[in-house]
């Protein structure tokens, strides 16, 4: 199944928001969001055709470039789309980038809209995050259950780590941690103890392994 296809499958709730990147821009499927009185935010494509309608003012110190109500411009695109639309144009001073956005939310602030697409990069940094960090080398199973089961046993267990390493102030990785427990379960010796003389040798190539603990 494509990625855009599993919108399919969604119940959207009402006054709910929807985050998604432009691989996501299905017109049909962005219509259902709307009549299901929830909101979306996406990015526009370079070639969809679109008109005016007007524009609201802008201060462009926040980087907002400008803050229009569009419509579609197409026979086929309207007859999926026929309501009005938000498009937000938006520069990046710090990775001097400039995106577009699209929404059918029109009472939030423009640099609002911004922000909320700029939090759905944080959960894409979390995937990577799980991906780098837990040692996950193989499902024990293969249903839905089982595998959010494993993947949680393995957050719960980093974020033990986390805090023993943040409340005992050891100066060690949240890696190196587990590395030193993963072989020393049985050790009684104090934590700080364990950690701080455990002589751990990391070979060259653990940041490529990282990389396949998910299979991806």
């Amino acid at each position: 199944m494509s990625d855009v296809a599993y919108l399919d499958l969604l119940t959207f709730e009402l006054g709910a928001y929807y985050v998604f990147d432009r691989g996501y821009l299905d017109f049909t499927r962005l219509f259902r969001i709307h009549e299901a009185n929830a909101f979306f935010v996406t990015r526009l494509k370079k070639d969809i055709r679109w008109q005016r309608i007007y524009s609201n003012s802008v201060d462009k110190d926040t980087g907002v470039r400008c803050d229009q109500i569009i419509h579609l411009s197409t026979k086929e695109s309207i007859k999926h789309y026929p309501e009005n639309l938000r498009r937000i144009k938006y520069v990046d001073e710090t990775m001097k980038q400039t995106y577009v956005f699209l929404t059918n939310n029109f009472t939030l602030k423009a640099t609002t809209i911004t922000e909320l697409y700029k939090n759905r990069w944080q959960v894409e940094l979390f995937f990577k995050w799980l991906k780098q960090h837990l040692r996950i080398k193989t499902f024990w199973g293969r249903s839905r259950n089982a595998v959010k089961t494993q993947i949680c046993i393995a957050l719960c267990t980093y974020l033990l780590v986390a805090m023993t390493k943040k409340n005992l102030g050891i100066d060690r990785s949240s890696y190196e941690i587990l590395q030193i427990l993963s072989v020393s379960l049985f050790d009684k010796k104090p934590l700080t103890q364990l950690i701080s003389e455990f002589d751990l040798q990391i070979p060259e190539t653990t940041n490529e392994k990282q990389l396949n603990l998910l299979g991806f």
